[in-house]
């Protein structure tokens, strides 16, 4: 189907695609850091079961991902994207030429799969930490 597609309009889908992969990101990394400054703060929100579970579910499929040797899905996607629009990987869009340097790092893939873990450990971590609260419970305990 990716064939099909004008290489504009490809262009224009991958820097989508890059776009909220680096959303994702923001949102895992972010997210982490809320929920620790969160309990710290007293924040009811960081305790929200479906934001809890929708961060503990990427982190791990992230993981796992890294884990198995696969490239994320977007990353696959967005390359796609880029051969049929005529460009380079990250080399001929601006948007793609900043957005791609806040997320993607050069170095050996043991680094990621080590720096996934982690996080994905601090993530599972958290759940016991500041536990998650499905609606109707109320109050923060410590």
């Amino acid at each position: 189907m990716i064939e099909r597609l004008s290489p504009v309009i490809a262009g224009w889908l991958a820097d989508a695609i890059l776009a909220l992969h680096v959303g994702i990101v923001l949102f895992v990394v972010l997210g982490l850091v809320a929920i620790v400054l969160g309990h710290w703060r007293r924040w009811p929100w960081v305790r929200n079961f479906a934001f809890r579970m929708s961060h503990l579910l990427l982190m791990v499929f992230i993981a796992a991902q890294a884990w198995l040797g696969h490239l994320c899905p977007l990353t696959i996607w967005e390359q796609a994207l880029r051969r049929q629009a005529g460009q380079q990987a990250y080399a001929e869009s601006f948007v793609a030429h900043w957005l791609s340097r806040l997320i993607f790092f050069e170095a050996p893939w043991w680094a990621f799969v080590a720096a996934y873990t982690v996080v994905a450990a601090l993530v599972i971590g958290c759940w016991w930490w500041v536990p998650p609260r499905r609606r109707g419970h109320s109050g923060i305990t410590s």
